[in-house]
């Protein structure tokens, strides 16, 4: 049983509704998605066949062209038949009270009740979509995401399929989901603090302090510092237990020993 109904004028916009028909099957399922010249099989009943679908559809995608009223012969609207097929679909989705959704193509202009005959004159007030070929792929997927919400079945068959709402892929594809956001956030706190020189720190999912273009000394530990005016490139000097390094300008000597109570003391000769 087909959940979506693709209603379309032969000599209108055809091409179009294929192209439409292709997207929400591949979205929706095959099986879902129901256009007459792909669903109805060799051999069938026509007129039963469209009637069942339509009656059994959930949606009605009505698609509509700027030919879309245009007369079919001389001077005549083809909505004037009452044997028109495309008014029979629109009809008997609106009494079965299935969602009708106009999609206006390129410059097709909305309805007015004064265009359509009596028994489906509620489509001029239908919400309708519209789609460009220009921005198909953008218009479709806006579609898509409209149907998903619409219809809770449509819902679960789209993600059975692979489909992802727009929101959570570019969630994702931007870090800014669940774990992505802190690191958004800590990412624009660092781009909006811009510092020349001198100490500050980091407060957000980590913290510590930074030390921006130096232009003397840092020491951001305990202990003594110790600086000399020669430069001295000596080799590093460790404690015992290789925890202290110096390297840089120095003369003379730096030593680390223990006073009596057992804890470390500097001193410079």
């Amino acid at each position: 049983m087909p959940l979506i109904f693709v209603n379309y004028r032969t000599n209108d916009e055809a091409a179009t509704a294929t192209l439409v028909e292709r997207e929400l099957s591949r979205v929706f399922g095959n099986d879902n998605v129901f256009r007459a010249s792909k669903s109805i099989r060799l051999g069938s009943r026509f007129p039963q066949e469209l009637l069942t679908a339509v009656r059994r559809s959930s949606v009605l995608l009505a698609v509509m062209g700027p030919r879309w009223l245009e007369p079919g012969g001389p001077g005549r609207s083809p909505l004037e038949d009452e044997d028109d097929w495309t008014r029979r679909e629109i009809r008997e989705a609106l009494e079965t009270g299935a969602v009708v959704i106009p999609l206006l193509v390129g410059g097709a202009k909305r309805l007015r009740p004064d265009d359509l005959p009596g028994d489906i004159e509620a489509l001029a007030s239908c919400q309708y979509r519209r789609l460009s070929h220009r921005n198909a792929d953008a218009d479709l997927t806006g579609l898509v995401d409209d149907l998903v919400e619409l219809l809770p079945e449509l819902g679960a068959a789209a993600r059975s399929n692979g489909y992802r709402a727009c929101s959570a892929a570019s969630a994702d594809d931007h870090g800014t989901g669940r774990d992505g956001a802190k690191d958004a956030r800590m990412q624009a706190r660092v781009i909006k603090h811009r510092q020349r020189g001198g100490i500050g720190n980091l407060n957000g999912d980590f913290s510590g302090t930074f030390v921006s273009e130096p232009q003397g000394p840092v020491h951001t530990g305990s202990g003594h510092l110790y600086q000399a005016r020669e430069q001295y490139l000596g080799p590093h000097i460790s404690d015992d237990g290789g925890g202290a390094h110096h390297v840089g300008e120095s003369h003379g000597e730096v030593r680390q020993r223990a006073d009596r109570n057992g804890r470390p003391a500097d001193e410079e000769r």
